[in-house]
């Protein structure tokens, strides 16, 4: 049976990088987030009904890749993304959206932490809220009944983007949540 996995939490926190290692290392798809192709293609300002085009446009995505995809399926997003987008950006939700977050559920939540520092894009928006916007994903989740791992706990002393060390420092239990059995092994090596 297929398990997805969703990578969530807010923008410049690694998401897609892991995404896609999670993906190579497990020889599975990964579904990268369409919001990125969409607005970088549209030439204007976003409104509240696009946010809406890009929820349905990735779920579309994400199961054309499910049908590629053997047992694992990686997600680089997910309805929690585009109901915080929507409640920050616009101060409310799309129906659709609230239905799908409550109804489309993944086997797992990997919650990406705010401690990578920021990498400016044109396309990210919030340098200074993020620490804000990773507590309204907790507290969004809370309110789904959603358990989230939270990723990335950050060493004493460690500076600099993520790297391949981080997956030495990741807490196992995740590991073993994610491939159902103990391994004695690091399972991702990027």
């Amino acid at each position: 049976m297929l398990k997805r996995i969703s990578v969530t939490g807010p923008e410049s926190t690694g998401k897609s990088w892991l995404a896609a290692g999670l993906a190579s290392a497990f020889n599975e798809p990964w579904v990268p987030e369409f919001a990125r192709e969409f607005l970088v293609n549209i030439n204007r300002p976003y409104t509240f009904d696009d946010i809406l085009f890009i929820a349905k446009a990735q779920l579309e995505d994400e199961n054309k890749h499910a049908a590629l995809a053997k047992e694992w399926l990686f997600c680089d997003t997910d309805f929690l993304v585009t109901t915080i987008w929507c409640k920050v950006k616009f101060g409310k939700t799309h129906p659709w959206i609230d239905k799908m977050a409550d109804t489309h559920r993944y086997d797992h939540y990997l919650l990406c932490n705010t401690d990578l520092p920021w990498e400016a894009d044109p396309l990210r928006e919030h340098p200074d809220f993020r620490d804000e916007l990773f507590k309204m994903y907790q507290a969004e989740s809370w309110k789904a009944a959603i358990f989230l791992f939270r990723l990335f706990p950050k060493r004493p002393g460690q500076t600099g983007k993520m790297s391949r060390s981080h997956f030495s420092y990741c807490p196992f239990d995740f590991w073993i949540s994610i491939t159902g059995r103990k391994t004695g092994r690091r399972v991702l090596q990027l």
